[in-house]
């Protein structure tokens, strides 16, 4: 494939085909990076070293050592002579700094002059918010970030209260939209605690634009909803969505605050790891903590065995219909996409193409 289609191909495509650049990425917890610790990860089909020196610097590489291929995250960290941190490959003993400049060659002999300094391997942005740990994965490997990484409102109570994660097999598109589609709810999502197929009824939200995305406006959450019910008062609650893949609902009680947040990344082009997130202050939110947690579970897996069957069908690469309105959601996330790798390709501001509306269904 010539490099142009290549890189439209990562850059956006065609709905289910390529990936976005220029943008951040949720990668892991601040918690799970331990100092002396190296992890790896794979984001939009490249492995990613994240590793935190000893010092308490968050760094992330390529990880392949460019001599022989082996996976630098399964070394460890070496402290130079002068007294830098240093990742050393386990199959040569290459040594690469955080910044991924070669650092040493154990092999060379004395009279073997080589700079080894011009040998490097891809560092990535990275950067810590709200505990949280975000990589950016950038369409030119020199770039620095044009902005900082997300922040979400309700990040309150201390660490999250809920952390779930589970492999969807599809890719990130096809997750996205299933994720935030309304109709789906009473067919997926049948439990006693939260709504049946018999209780759905017609619905009006209004939606407006938000940054490289939109939100459901706050509003009263749904009658047939049982579960706001535990949180007594009168919540509110807004839905958003932000590219490449952050969906997250902000619920307010008075001044207790619950947020849910889930964030999809992309693995490869067929798989995509969701990561469940939950924070309160809230004290029903500690008192039925493992039953939130069961529940925000239930839920994840419901969606994955959806995504498993819908995968029987997409196997065809069948055309596929969307309506008005359940899915103008899910249109623009298509609308966003293609907005956000134009505005990158013609290296201008991005415009968001959402427009203030309100959306009807029944569910």
């Amino acid at each position: 494939m010539p490099d142009g289609e290549t890189k439209a191909a990562r850059t956006g495509g065609r709905f289910g085909q390529g990936f976005l650049t220029d943008i951040w990425y949720f990668a892991a917890l601040t918690s799970e990076l331990k100092p002396g610790r190296l992890t790896r990860h794979e984001i939009l089909g490249e492995p990613v070293l994240l590793g935190r020196s000893r010092a308490g610097r968050l760094f992330a590489l390529r990880d392949i050592c460019p001599h022989r291929a082996a996976p630098l995250s399964a070394g460890r960290f070496r402290t130079e002579p002068s007294g830098a941190e240093t990742v050393e490959c386990p199959y040569h003993g290459w040594r690469f700094g955080q910044d991924g400049a070669c650092a040493a060659i154990p092999s060379l002999v004395a009279d073997q002059a080589m700079d080894v300094s011009r040998i490097r391997v891809r560092s990535y942005p990275v950067a810590e918010s709200q505990g949280l740990v975000f990589v950016w994965m950038g369409a030119d490997p020199g770039a620095e970030p044009a902005e900082p990484p997300p922040v979400f409102p309700g990040v309150v109570g201390g660490p999250p209260k809920i952390v779930d994660r589970m492999t969807f097999d599809a890719h990130v598109d096809h997750a996205v939209v299933g994720l935030m589609d309304p109709a789906h709810g009473p067919y997926v999502h049948q439990q006693w605690w939260w709504r049946s197929a018999g209780s759905q009824h017609e619905k009006a939200k209004r939606f407006e634009p938000r940054e490289a995305g939109f939100a459901m406006v706050r509003h009263e959450p749904s009658k047939n909803s049982r579960a706001y019910a535990v949180l007594g008062g009168q919540p509110l609650t807004e839905i958003t969505f932000r590219l490449p893949g952050l969906r997250w609902e902000h619920i307010s009680v008075g001044r207790r605050q619950v947020l849910s947040l889930t964030c999809l990344t992309p693995v490869n082009a067929t798989t995509t790891k969701i990561t469940q997130l939950g924070w309160s202050d809230h004290p029903a939110f500690l008192l039925l903590r493992p039953f939130i947690r069961a529940g925000a579970r239930t839920f994840l897996r419901q969606d994955g065995e959806m995504v498993n069957l819908q995968n029987q069908g997409l196997k065809y690469d069948p055309p596929l219909m969307w309506i008005e309105d359940a899915d103008r959601q899910a249109k623009w996330y298509q609308q966003l996409k293609r907005e956000w790798a134009a505005s990158r390709r013609e290296g201008r501001p991005f415009r968001n193409p959402v427009e203030p509306t309100v959306l009807r269904w029944r569910s």
